[in-house]
């Protein structure tokens, strides 16, 4: 019981015993590394089921006013290579599912003008590019799992789609992301 293991700590402990955890050692490039619980899971879905977006996590942000196209890929560039997951693809060795990180993953900022279209019809296109996007699986060997979609409705209005799969990406670490591209657009 709890109860059990608690006396057993405190008894551990009054009586000198200490418990150090070890050394963190950096991994070595192209190191394959193993797959946290979650990540195990998620792969094994895709194997399951390759090719199902279902995993795609899509976040949709609309751009108004003048926006530096090169400074947000590069931005972008920046961010994956500060986060290693964001350079990780999956694979198969020896029958079991590796991690492995590139040494750098070039991210390119895809534009879709879509400006042309009548103006009473651009959201309507805009929702079908983005849920286009959204079904839009990813292989988890080839990688990036990472994509970056800017459309474009006017001069000074964009839609920037942000596309990763939960196995490299969650809720929490997009806000994340979204914060630090915020800053380094900034400081581009």
């Amino acid at each position: 019981t709890i109860a059990n293991l608690a006396k057993r700590i405190e008894s551990l402990v009054s009586n000198g015993a200490t418990v150090e955890a070890p050394w963190m050692k950096a991994t070595s490039p192209g190191m394959n590394l193993p797959l946290s619980f979650a990540q195990q899971r998620l792969w094994f879905l895709d194997q399951l089921q390759p090719n199902n977006p279902l995993y795609n996590i899509l976040r949709a942000v609309h751009v108004r006013g003048p926006l530096n196209i090169k400074a947000l890929e590069q931005s972008f560039n920046e961010i994956v290579q500060r986060h290693e997951i964001l350079r990780t693809t999956f694979v198969t060795v020896d029958d079991q599912p590796v991690q492995v990180i590139n040494q750098s993953v070039q991210v390119v900022l895809s534009v879709v003008d879509i400006s042309a279209v009548p103006e009473e019809d651009r959201e309507t296109e805009a929702h079908r590019l983005s849920t286009e996007e959204a079904r839009t699986p990813f292989d988890l060997s080839r990688g990036p799992l990472l994509r970056v979609q800017l459309l474009r409705l006017g001069a000074e209005d964009h839609v920037l789609l942000l596309t990763l799969h939960h196995i490299v990406s969650d809720g929490w670490s997009l806000s994340i992301l979204q914060g630090e591209l915020a800053q380094l657009y900034e400081a581009y």
